[in-house]
């Protein structure tokens, strides 16, 4: 019995308790994979610059923190790749796990990297090679969840299924960011000697609760139907081959997961480039909105509680992006969301330098909830373009160039233009603008995948 035989053989109650199950599972490990994720940006932000960075400018060593941190961006195409052709070949599930077993060990050891008081630059270059096992890791996560939870929808709701999974990033932000808080609250030289580790070592803890709930899951059931026609169209041509005794005319050979994506260049590209400006404004508001904040002398761990109230917040919002966007479609929401932003840049830079810890609550609420609207579709829009058998390397891929070009770099980029510019923020406005725009030009160019066929089998 195919895996959609199987589906459509249980009653309606039983598909969407499955589903609900599998959604609950993609949202708890996004959340875990993205607080190790992210709490680095936080750490890159308050800690690194003193830590792995001291003796040099305040500023520059800020712009080098940013530059390890880029280097989980620079491995997250490459994790998508490699668990996207695994993902495409043997199942969702395995990769998942996997991926969240390389997340929890990588951060873990990230909090026991000595600083450069105890071995010099070599912290930093560790520092480094852990980043892009992370990198490596969320690259595989992020395509493994968003499919099992819209492959696993009905028609009509998957965007909201699979919105979950990037609600799973500002969840991941709150609690990174109120551990990291918590322990900001020691004196100085405390928290920078051992309290900023900690929360990274409770990542252990969070990788036995995520293998846990992920051994529980079932696997796509659209991914073992259309694994299943792969297979008896491969034995129909076997048997077409002895039929004609022609080897070289008759045999077929599945085709990798990712040259059927690499064969439609086009829809990569503009996925990529439509994605890219959602990832660059929401890196800036993890990082150097924090980063700007402190430098004018708002409390540290006032600031880090403030963003993480306001990441509480806008998790909502991402699920209504979502939910909008199968009414509407994907397309307007995330455009709507990026015009609001935009107009939205001046006013945010002028409530974080307030040194007003409610006007800064009220700055990042607005801005994160804002880009949540426009986050929330994003999922159900990249995964949507690809074909079954090759969504989870297409989407991954898509993704990850994404985050890559639009927050890889972003952070380091913008505090050296703030640097540059004498500390002028409308510098910062005008680069995220012009990214912005780009975005929306190549949204309006990708097709609208509302309505696609997520049962097609060719990418």
């Amino acid at each position: 019995m195919s895996g959609l035989t199987q589906l459509q053989a249980l009653g309606t109650a039983e598909r969407r308790k499955e589903a609900r199950t599998v959604i609950a599972s993609s949202y708890l490990g996004s959340t875990i994979e993205f607080y190790d994720f992210l709490l680095y940006a936080t750490a890159s932000a308050v800690v690194f610059p003193k830590v792995f960075f001291s003796g040099m400018d305040d500023w520059v060593g800020v712009v080098a923190a940013y530059g390890t941190f880029a280097a989980g961006y620079v491995a997250r195409p490459l994790g998508g790749i490699i668990f996207g052709h695994f993902g495409d070949k043997l199942g969702r599930k395995g990769m998942l796990i996997i991926s969240m077993l390389v997340m929890g060990l990588a951060s873990t050891l990230i909090g026991l990297v000595p600083g450069a008081s105890a071995i010099g630059p070599w912290g930093a270059v560790l520092l480094v090679i852990l980043r892009v096992f992370q990198g490596i890791a969320v690259g595989g996560e992020w395509g493994g969840a968003a499919l099992m939870a819209l492959e696993h929808s009905e028609s009509g709701k998957r965007g909201f299924a699979a919105s979950f999974v990037n609600a799973g990033a500002p969840t991941g932000a709150v609690l990174g960011t109120l551990i990291m808080g918590t322990f900001s609250a020691l004196p100085n030289d405390q928290f920078l000697a051992w309290g900023w580790r900690v929360p990274f070592l409770l990542s252990f803890v969070l990788l036995g609760v995520g293998m846990f709930v992920r051994l529980k899951v079932s696997e796509s059931p659209i991914f073992k139907a259309a694994l299943e026609q792969e297979k008896a169209e491969q034995e129909k041509a076997e048997q077409e081959k002895a039929a004609l005794e022609n080897k070289a005319d008759a045999t077929t050979k599945p085709v990798m997961p990712l040259l059927q994506v690499l064969r439609r260049p086009k829809t990569l590209i503009f996925t990529m480039l439509a994605g890219a400006a959602g990832f660059g404004l929401q890196v800036v508001l993890a990082t150097f909105a924090v980063t700007y904040t402190v430098s004018k002398g708002a409390d540290r761990q006032g600031v880090l509680y403030a963003f993480a109230a306001a990441s509480l917040v806008s998790i909502v919002f991402v699920l209504l992006g979502g939910k909008l966007s199968d009414k509407v479609g994907r397309r307007p929401v995330m455009i709507g969301g990026l015009v609001l932003f935009v107009i939205y840049l001046v006013p945010m830079f002028a409530l974080l330098s307030s040194n007003n810890i409610v006007l800064i609550f009220v700055a990042f609420a607005i801005g994160l909830m804002i880009h949540s609207t426009l986050f929330g579709p994003l999922a159900a829009f990249v995964s949507e373009q690809f074909g079954t058998t090759s969504r989870y390397t297409g989407a991954s891929l898509g993704y990850q160039l994404a985050t890559l070009l639009g927050a890889g770099f972003t952070p380091g980029i913008v505090a050296q233009i703030f640097k540059d510019s004498g500390q002028q923020t409308s510098s910062v406005v005008w680069f995220l603008a012009i990214m912005s725009a780009v975005s929306i030009v190549f949204i309006l160019l990708t097709r609208e995948p509302k309505d696609n066929d997520l049962q097609t089998v060719q990418a």
